[in-house]
C-alpha cells in the first residue's frame, strides 16, 4: 500500500459520497527519471519509450513478436491516485530498468478547450480485473475508508462511464499534452 507523502493527500478535500470532485486541475503520476524528457516533450501518449523498448528486447529473446500499442496519457483528479500510479511506473520500470527512481506527481492544466477532451477511463475496467487492477481497488478502498466513506459499489462491467471518473478517478486524454501544461508537484 502506498505511504503517500502528506502533501499530496488530497482526498479528504475531494472525495465525497459521490466520488471525487473533478475541477481544471488533472494529476499525472510517473518516475522521476522521466521528469527531465516530460519537461522538454511534454507528455507522450504511450510515452515510456525506455520501458517499451526494455519489453519488446525481452520478448525477441524469447522468440516472441512484441506489438506496441498506443495508449492515451492517463490522467485522474487527485494527487493521491497520481501518486499511487507514479509508484506503480517506478516498480515496473525497476525490473527491467536499472537506476534510482522515485515516485512523482505533475499537475496538467489544460486550456478550457482542451480539458473538454479529458474523457472517463471506462478501459480501465480491463485493468480492474487483473492483480494490478485489484491491488488498486484496494488502495482506493483504504483512501475512502481513511474519510468516513465506504468502500465504492461498482460493478466494472455494468457501470456508467462517469463513475469510472467519479468513483475510481480513472481519466484519459488521447493526444500528448504539451509541457507548457504541466508542472511538477514539490511539497
Amino acid at each position: 500500500m502506498a505511504n503517500t507523502p502528506d502533501f499530496l493527500q488530497d482526498a479528504k478535500n475531494l472525495l465525497s459520497e459521490q466520488g471525487f470532485a473533478s475541477s481544471k486541475v488533472w494529476y499525472h503520476g510517473t518516475s522521476s527519471a522521466l521528469v527531465d524528457s516530460i519537461k522538454a516533450q511534454g507528455l507522450k501518449r504511450s510515452g515510456d519509450k525506455a520501458l517499451k523498448e526494455a519489453a519488446k528486447k525481452t520478448m525477441a529473446t524469447i522468440g516472441n513478436d512484441y506489438t506496441e500499442s498506443v495508449e492515451p496519457v492517463f490522467l485522474t483528479q487527485s494527487k493521491e491516485l497520481a501518486f499511487y500510479w507514479a509508484e506503480q511506473t517506478v516498480r515496473n520500470r525497476s525490473v527491467r530498468i536499472e537506476g534510482s527512481e522515485h515516485p512523482v506527481v505533475l499537475a496538467v492544466e489544460l486550456p478550457e478547450d482542451l480539458n473538454a477532451k479529458v474523457k472517463p477511463d471506462v478501459g480501465a475496467a480491463s485493468l480492474l480485473l487483473l492483480k494490478e487492477g485489484e491491488e488498486f481497488m484496494a488502495y482506493l478502498a483504504n483512501i475512502y475508508e481513511q474519510n468516513g466513506l465506504g468502500a465504492p459499489d461498482i460493478d466494472l462491467m455494468k457501470a456508467e462511464r462517469m463513475e469510472y471518473l467519479n468513483k475510481l478517478g480513472m481519466a484519459y486524454y488521447d493526444a500528448d499534452i504539451d509541457s507548457a501544461y504541466l508542472s511538477l508537484i514539490n511539497a
